[in-house]
């Protein structure tokens, strides 16, 4: 699992049909942080879901289960992980205090039915062992109009292997001072993103999917680490982004379908 929204989508999603207890959520949740604190947007939404405004609480996730039920059960439960990133902001509802937040984070969930009102839910870390919910009102959940299937997201992760591959070769011939062995950079990544836990009802496909984009994203954040000194220059900076950006944005896509079809199976 690669970041906390993705664990709450499943893992809430996962309780919400009944195949989890509300207790199964929160121990996957304190693999990211044992202290959560919730926090409303503001105070309306602090009146609609019930949660502390202005200062954020120690609650726990506890806490965020019954709102996310009421805003996400219409019968069928509606959970969706967005990962918008730099220049890539599908998914979210433009022009909210939601958008800008997730694009911030980098990660989000949005619960409630498309074309409906709904909420919206951002963490962001407060310390080593704290992580902070904020919880906001969406009056219009949009429609997600850059859903892929998880026949193209698995293809994609099959082309991003390679090509993260040849762009970690790239940038470490670039790098001749570079001491550190890249495969063992790799399976340290790889190591912390495994301790995490999916669901026992995860399709098989969809976790395949997501151990490859684990991978590729190891190999960028090698990739990233080990870009040369020289390369803070102008020129270096763009070649490297060049290299890498759209390999990211692969990798979101491939967890939001992996994720998003299971939320929504």
């Amino acid at each position: 699992m690669t970041s906390p929204s993705a664990t709450l989508t499943v893992w809430a999603r996962s309780w919400l049909v009944g195949k989890s207890a509300p207790d199964h959520v929160i121990d996957a949740m304190h693999g990211w942080a044992p202290m959560h604190l919730v926090c409303a947007e503001n105070e309306e939404t602090a009146g609609l879901t019930g949660l502390p405004w202005p200062d954020p609480r120690d609650v726990g996730v506890a806490a965020l289960l019954p709102p996310i039920r009421r805003a996400a059960a219409d019968p069928e439960p509606h959970l969706r992980l967005v990962l918008p990133g730099p220049g890539d902001v599908r998914g979210l509802p433009a022009g909210t205090e939601f958008a800008a937040a997730a694009l911030r984070a980098g990660e989000g969930i949005l619960a409630g039915a498309p074309g409906g009102p709904g909420l919206g839910l951002i963490p962001s870390t407060e310390g080593p062992d704290v992580l902070r919910w904020t919880v906001y009102a969406i009056d219009h959940i949009p429609l997600d109009l850059h859903h892929i299937g998880l026949g193209e997201a698995e293809y994609g992760m099959r082309e991003a292997v390679r090509d993260a591959a040849k762009a970690l070769e790239t940038l470490e011939l670039l790098d001749t001072a570079s001491g550190n062995d890249p495969r063992a950079l790799v399976a340290d990544a790889l190591a912390r993103s495994s301790r995490h836990r999916y669901p026992a009802e995860m399709p098989a496909r969809a976790l395949r999917i997501l151990d490859s984009a684990d991978r590729v994203a190891a190999i960028l954040g090698v990739a990233e680490k080990s870009a040369p000194d020289r390369t803070v220059s102008a020129t270096g900076a763009a070649t490297v982004e060049d290299l890498l950006r759209p390999l990211w944005s692969v990798v979101r896509s491939a967890r939001g379908a992996a994720i998003n079809a299971t939320a929504e199976a």
